[in-house]
């Protein structure tokens, strides 16, 4: 059998062995009652998945299986045929995840959890933004440019909901679903009253204990309306700020973003961004891709004392690292404002703009690091957008980031 052959067997594998596990419990049960003729008072436990044929294979030849196909499948939809062999069972789950990188390392989006993890160096991770008017969300999609197939390359999706004092953006692992109760629930976006000032808040706590003190959680009234499988906080991740422009005097709009999640030693020679290996909750316990497969809760802040941390225990603040946009400069012939965006963004808008680090003499971080652009974002049609971001921000971070040009900031402009 070809290798294609067994990378086509594989996408059959969940329902096969569903159906074989199923058929070996009711033979099991009917044996039992023809030996003993009593029936059981309560119905036989489901036998697990591991005790399928396919989770029998040699490790060592498992493991060889799946890293040929991780690296066969490099790209979306194709890789979905990874995410199937983390899903067979709980062996091959342990080795898949075992295989696979973040894409800090390799580039690639696989699980729900690389959403969350910090991009590449080197090269950005190239995705694009379609806005909805008329139900008001935003979706993210992995890849150059839109397609007909796009929800096999949905990564988030975000919902925008006004307030009488504030605009939330709901941000979600699937489009039809933002409910803070649901699982594919992430993290939210939220405005002041003026849509200057704008605060992320993740779904999970940050991962590095360095930086816990800058996390601000939120807590309902209402927790027990809630799974217990849910996260009931949430974790301010970052602050993004846009300059007032009271006297109209010209120039693009004007902004910086403080990344209380990620510490200025990350972009530091032999600095590291804090990582999450897997969510909380049960989203690891149910493996999908991150590609698409109610009401107003009152919430109430906690102090870090009410939280039970003392004064003793609290970790050392370490400095965020702080994005501020690249200048633009004036083009006379066209008299307009210009960025090199390298052919990413083909319309001029106010909303467009480039990020890079905002890096204080005094550390050491090499010049190249800090003319390097982390996230650009710019128009290329009525309603479609270019979103590129690399190390050390996350695809949701950059996603919250980039909703916030999209809230209206007469003030500002």
């Amino acid at each position: 059998m070809s290798f294609k052959s067994f990378v086509r067997e594989i996408r059959e594998i969940k329902d096969g062995i569903g159906s074989i596990s199923k058929r070996g419990v009711e033979g099991k049960h009917w044996r039992s009652r023809t030996r003993s003729h009593i029936a059981p008072d309560v119905a036989p436990p489901f036998l697990p998945v591991e005790q399928g044929q396919w989770a029998n294979l040699p490790p060592e030849l498992l493991l060889d299986i799946i890293r040929r196909v991780e690296e066969s499948e490099t790209s979306w939809p194709a890789r979905t045929v990874v995410v199937f062999c983390a899903s067979v069972c709980k062996s091959w789950r342990d080795i898949t995840k075992e295989i696979v990188k973040t894409p800090e390392e390799c580039g690639r989006l696989t699980f729900p959890i690389s959403l969350k993890q910090p991009g590449p160096r080197d090269a950005p991770i190239q995705c694009f933004i379609k806005r909805d008017r008329a139900t008001s969300i935003y979706r993210l999609y992995f890849g150059l440019t839109p397609s007909e197939k796009e929800n096999d390359k949905l990564l988030l999706a975000a919902k925008k909901v006004r307030r009488a004092t504030s605009t939330d953006f709901l941000i979600s692992l699937v489009a039809d679903d933002f409910s803070r109760a649901s699982n594919t629930y992430v993290g939210k976006l939220r405005s002041n009253f003026l849509g200057t000032k704008f605060t992320v808040y993740d779904s999970q706590p940050l991962t590095d204990a360095a930086v816990q003190q800058n996390g601000r959680s939120s807590r309902r009234f209402h927790a027990k309306q809630v799974s217990p499988r849910v996260p009931a906080c949430s974790y301010s991740i970052a602050t993004i700020t846009y300059e007032l422009n009271v006297l109209r005097t010209r120039g693009p709009r004007r902004m910086h973003c403080v990344m209380h999640s990620v510490p200025v030693s990350s972009i530091q020679e032999g600095g590291t961004a804090p990582t999450p290996t897997s969510f909380p909750h049960s989203l690891d316990e149910k493996i999908f891709p991150p590609l698409e497969s109610k009401g107003k809760e009152p919430i109430t802040d906690f102090s870090s004392s009410n939280l039970g941390v003392s004064a003793e225990s609290a970790p050392v603040s370490v400095e965020p690292l702080i994005l501020k946009n690249k200048a633009p400069r004036w083009h006379e012939q066209l008299q307009c404002w210009c960025l090199n965006f390298k052919g990413r963004v083909t319309v001029a808008s106010v909303k467009n703009f480039q990020l890079v680090a905002a890096i204080d003499p005094s550390h050491n971080v090499p010049a190249a690091e800090q003319e390097k652009v982390i996230l650009q974002f710019g128009k290329i049609g009525k309603d479609i957008f270019t979103m590129d971001y690399r190390y050390p921000l996350s695809a949701f971070q950059a996603f919250a980031i980039c909703l916030s040009s999209f809230d209206t900031k007469p003030a500002c402009e």
